[in-house]
This record gives C-alpha cells, sequence and structure tokens, in this order.
C-alpha cells in the first residue's frame, strides 16, 4: 500500500483530502504544521508528499526545497495563491507538480496516481541496462545517472525522465503539451510553466551556457528537441 503524507493547515481541506485518497487504497498520514511535517517527510518511507505552501512555523517552498537535497519522493504541492511566481518557484525547488485551490479532489487523486505511476516506472528501470549516448551527454537508465562530458550530473526523477524522452528521439521536435502529457500524464491545460521550468533546470544542469544550448534547443513556436 502506498504511503502518502499530506502537510496542510486546514483540518477540513487535509481531511478531505485524505477521504478521496482512502478511499483508492492509499494510506494516508496529516501534519498541520510545517516544521513536524519536514519531519516526518525526512524521517519516514512516504511514497508521496502532498505540500500546501501557506503553513506555520515553516513554509511548503522551504520544505519542498528541504525534501529535495535528500530524497526523490514525488512532491505535489498546492497553494490558494494563483501567482504564476509561485508555480515557477515551486516547480524550480524540485516539485514534481503544482494545483491551486480550489480543485476537484477526484483531478489530485488524478494526479497522485500519475506520479506514484511514473516514479515507479522509473525506479523499476534498474535492470534495463541501457545507455543513451548523444555526443558528449551520457544517460544510464541503469543506474539513473546523467553526465555529460564525464562530469555527473545531478538530476530530479522529471528532469530525468524528460532528458531521457528528448534523448531517446534526437532531433525529434516535442511541443511543450505533448511533452507534459508524455512526462506529467494528464491533460496540460494551464501547466505549461511545468514545461518550461523542468527546461530551463536542465540547461542549468547540462549546459556550459543555458542561454546558448548545445543540447536541449528551443524550435520557436513549435517547441524543444534534443540537439543531435
Amino acid at each position: 500500500m502506498k504511503k502518502i503524507l499530506i502537510i496542510e493547515d486546514e483540518s477540513s481541506i487535509a481531511e478531505l483530502q485524505r477521504d478521496y485518497l482512502e478511499s483508492y487504497g492509499f494510506s494516508v498520514s496529516i501534519e498541520h504544521r510545517g516544521d513536524v511535517g519536514l519531519q516526518r517527510a525526512l524521517k519516514e518511507p512516504f511514497d508521496l508528499v502532498v505540500l500546501d505552501v501557506m503553513l506555520p512555523m515553516l513554509d511548503g517552498f522551504e520544505i519542498c526545497r528541504r525534501v529535495r537535497q535528500e530524497k526523490e519522493v514525488p512532491i505535489l504541492m498546492i497553494t490558494a495563491r494563483k501567482e504564476d511566481i509561485d508555480k515557477i518557484r515551486g516547480l524550480g525547488l524540485g516539485a514534481d507538480d503544482y494545483m491551486t485551490k480550489p480543485f476537484s479532489p477526484g483531478e489530485m487523486v488524478a494526479r497522485v496516481k500519475a506520479h506514484l505511476s511514473r516514479y515507479d516506472r522509473l525506479t523499476g528501470q534498474a535492470g534495463a541496462q541501457e545507455q543513451i549516448r548523444v555526443r558528449g551527454l551520457l544517460i544510464d537508465k541503469a543506474s539513473h545517472q546523467v553526465s555529460v562530458n564525464g562530469e555527473e550530473k545531478s538530476l530530479t526523477n522529471k528532469e530525468f525522465e524528460l532528458i531521457q524522452l528528448l534523448a531517446s528521439h534526437p532531433g525529434k521536435v516535442y511541443s511543450k503539451e505533448e511533452l507534459f502529457e508524455r512526462i506529467w500524464g494528464y491533460d496540460s491545460l494551464g501547466d505549461i510553466a511545468t514545461v518550461t521550468v523542468h527546461i530551463r533546470r536542465l540547461r542549468e544542469k547540462l549546459e556550459e551556457s543555458p542561454s546558448e544550448p548545445k543540447y536541449v534547443e528551443t524550435v520557436w513556436g513549435v517547441g524543444y528537441r534534443l540537439r543531435a
């Protein structure tokens, strides 16, 4: 049974999320304070964290940053604020997804299931002994490692999936919508910032000059491709 941690200070919202998730067979724990939630997220083997941004004692952005330093557990961030800058900040800190209140509990469950499925698929590739090499870029599926000219790069799960998809078909152009659907697994309407932020983070990690990328190229008006 998959274990999910909800860090949310509004009891009614947290309990509604828990009820929906438990109805789908998940084991759910709730914490209302940011500092306590962080301790549990770091110490206990949760499969996914549903994380509110505005929390007492420690906000969701700091929790996300500190969890991502130690774990690759999927993180779904939630906020009542609609500003894109919050979404970009959360994704930039390593969150896998972002939802804005109010939202349908059914949609939340769908996103949770999609992220867990992709995480299981990704971590289940350990026996696949397969590598992808594009010029100086090396992607090792077996060890979940990426290196550029022999220098290992640290990527999050979604960053790894994204570069793996692009590198599997060098030269093929993927639209933002297609990338979102292939990596995140549901309708991308309104979530284009997710792809944009992850592409930017990939360039910062893989490119010598992110503003002049040699690997992940933008095809203006179309999408992105890995330069062959």
